[in-house]
């Protein structure tokens, strides 16, 4: 079991080596496991990809995420601007239905609304409005169309799971209530747990996944 300060070198070297992100002005503490990572950084996927580096780690247990973003003079974009920018890019990316998703600009703030038919539909539209310059964060509020769950939901979450690399299935629970995919079990890192989340939220009909499987120490 990792010390907090051999955690704390492993997660400074993973910002480090991750080129999306300048380390430079981001801290980072850590307590009993729990990462709390503080600073500036110049844009909000760089706030994203920072995260999910950290998440990356080997025994980090949980994350404070406490890093502001600061936008160079230089960078400074209107509200209507920002929204015609993410219309564009919706529009050219053929995973996002742009004809379903409504874009609020308002203090560099973006939210989504609307309702698509698959979850990662929303997700790749939260992502690609956080890559826009001026943009200071994006409230997703993107719905998922009620569509009927399928009887075999369970079995096609578990088998999708089984195929993934580096995942075991064996340790992973799936209870389907109505809409809702209910993750259970333990893991060994950040990553399978991901993969079992992703592959819950890809399943038809799936509005709503509660994950609670717990990383091993």
């Amino acid at each position: 079991m990792k010390t907090d300060l051999q955690l704390q070198r492993d997660v400074m070297d993973e910002l480090e080596f991750e080129p999306s992100v300048d380390a430079a002005d981001i801290g980072v503490a850590v307590t009993d496991g729990v990462i709390t990572l503080s600073g500036f950084v110049s844009s909000y996927a760089q706030k994203l990809a920072a995260e999910a580096a950290v998440r990356r780690v080997a025994g980090v247990r949980a994350i404070a995420e406490e890093i502001k973003v600061r936008l160079p003079s230089h960078s400074k974009t209107a509200d209507h601007e920002i929204a015609g920018r993410i219309a564009d890019l919706f529009a050219w990316d053929v995973t996002i239905p742009a004809d379903k998703i409504t874009v609020k600009v308002e203090g560099g703030w973006v939210t989504l609304t609307g309702t698509v038919d698959w979850n990662f539909q929303g997700e790749m539209a939260r992502r690609a409005a956080a890559r826009i310059n001026g943009v200071l964060g994006v409230i997703n509020r993107i719905e998922i169309r009620q569509l009927p769950v399928g009887a075999d939901v369970k079995d096609r979450i578990m088998s999708a799971i089984k195929r993934a690399a580096d995942a075991d299935a064996s340790s992973i629970t799936v209870q389907i209530d109505g809409r809702t995919a209910r993750l259970g079990g333990r893991v060994k890192g950040w990553y399978e747990r991901q993969v079992a989340e992703h592959t819950a939220w890809a399943a038809p009909g799936v509005t709503k996944v509660e994950d609670n499987i717990v990383i091993a120490a």
